[in-house]
């Protein structure tokens, strides 16, 4: 095993670090207090090909691998996650849908301007009673006259409501199926179709910087060539979507994992207490190892369901452990450097209390820790179900 990522990857990687450190961690405080989407720090990230990394090069993407992606991912974040899931939200959910199921003039139409980072694109899939249960969606597409009809709504959609959003692919309800499950159908959105609408953006615990929104429809018109791939294969759509999400939100978790590891040591080797550093106390030592060994576990699992993606091989369980680790991680790392900074890491003046505040969403988007544990579990099922059955076989 070669655990050295490529040069192009370590690319990636530094250039993703260097504009993080040197022009997003020193602004992350005000954006934060301020709920500003950042626009011209997203505009620089599209020049420098970080919003469109893993995009097709033949759409204006930079056609990097989702390892480079993870590994860049996790240097934004480590600066500010509300940068991080705008970027994520972007390539993840909005765009690789598009990519992957496309057809070439969807792709012309509608990516080009966003693998090239002018525009951003979003994904619809929760609402009040779907989410994770997409058996839940009410919102409906009726096909007739050669148009789509969209009606329902949608919430907490990531990038839909920026000046430069370019729309949203929306799963929506085209039928019932013979077990009476719903059909699900994933169609494309402009940000100016006729009866969308967005609602005001909402006040968040964290990711204050970047932008959500609810999302309306009442009578929405679109042409049918604006279905994604094929009617009826919106859920294996967003669940091969939601994978890969998965395993980058993992990543966003190790950026802010390691930022709050950054501030506790720096605070720890800073801070005297009896006329000794804090670091030389044992205790703070043991919260120190433990975070950073727990960093690089988390670290280890984003990569490896990573490197599986990128050989084409499954890799389903191994997003879902990346995700739930790595959330956790981050939780248990933000805890542990608010106690060592002690009194101050109470103090919104201080970068611990902030990331305090940001980590808990990273548990419960993109699939809660308790629906990915359920989605590992059934696999081990599986898998355990098949190895029996070999064996029952063989004798």
């Amino acid at each position: 095993m070669n655990f050295d990522p490529t040069e192009k990857q370590r690319r990636w990687r530094d250039l993703a670090r260097d504009f993080a450190q040197d022009e997003i961690r020193p602004r992350a405080a005000a954006l934060d207090r301020e709920q500003k989407f950042p626009y011209d720090l997203v505009a620089d990230m599209a020049h420098l090909g970080l919003m469109g990394l893993t995009l097709p090069e033949e759409y204006g993407g930079a056609g990097g691998d989702f390892v480079a992606y993870n590994l860049a991912l996790e240097e934004i974040s480590r600066a500010d996650t509300s940068v991080g899931i705008t970027m994520e939200a972007h390539i993840s959910l909005g765009c690789s849908p598009i990519a992957v199921y496309g057809t070439r003039e969807q792709k012309e139409k509608f990516l080009s301007r966003c693998a090239t980072g002018e525009n951003l694109w979003a994904f619809g899939l929760t609402e009040e009673e779907a989410g994770t249960d997409a058996g839940g969606t009410r919102t409906t597409a009726e096909l007739e006259g050669g148009e789509w009809i969209i009606n329902g709504s949608k919430k907490w959609i990531t990038n839909s409501g920026t000046d430069m959003t370019g729309g949203v692919t929306v799963i929506a309800r085209t039928g019932t199926r013979e077990n009476g499950r719903p059909e699900l159908t994933a169609i494309l959105v402009p940000q100016d179709a006729p009866g969308y609408t967005r609602g005001p953006a909402y006040e968040k615990l964290g990711w204050r910087a970047s932008d959500q929104h609810p999302l309306y429809f009442e009578d929405c018109r679109l042409p049918e060539e604006n279905l994604l791939g094929e009617r009826g294969k919106g859920f294996n759509q967003f669940l091969a979507t939601l994978d890969a999400g998965r395993v980058a939100v993992a990543a966003l978790s190790v950026g802010l994992a390691q930022a709050c590891f950054d501030e506790a040591l720096a605070r720890a080797q800073e801070r005297e207490q009896f006329g000794r550093s804090i670091s030389e106390f044992q205790a703070i030592q043991f919260k120190l190892a433990d975070m950073a060994m727990e960093i690089e576990l988390a670290r280890n699992m984003v990569l490896k369901a990573a490197w599986l993606k990128d050989q084409g091989r499954p890799f389903g369980r191994e997003a879902s452990m990346a995700k739930v680790f790595a959330s956790e991680t981050a939780k248990r790392a933000a805890d542990q450097a608010a106690q060592i900074w002690g009194g101050e890491g109470f103090m919104e003046t201080s970068a611990v209390a902030r990331y305090w505040r940001q980590v808990k969403i990273n548990e419960i988007g993109e699939g809660t820790s308790e629906i990915n544990r359920q989605l590992i579990a059934r696999s081990l099922l599986k898998e355990s179900a098949a190895e029996a059955k070999v064996k029952m076989v063989a004798q």
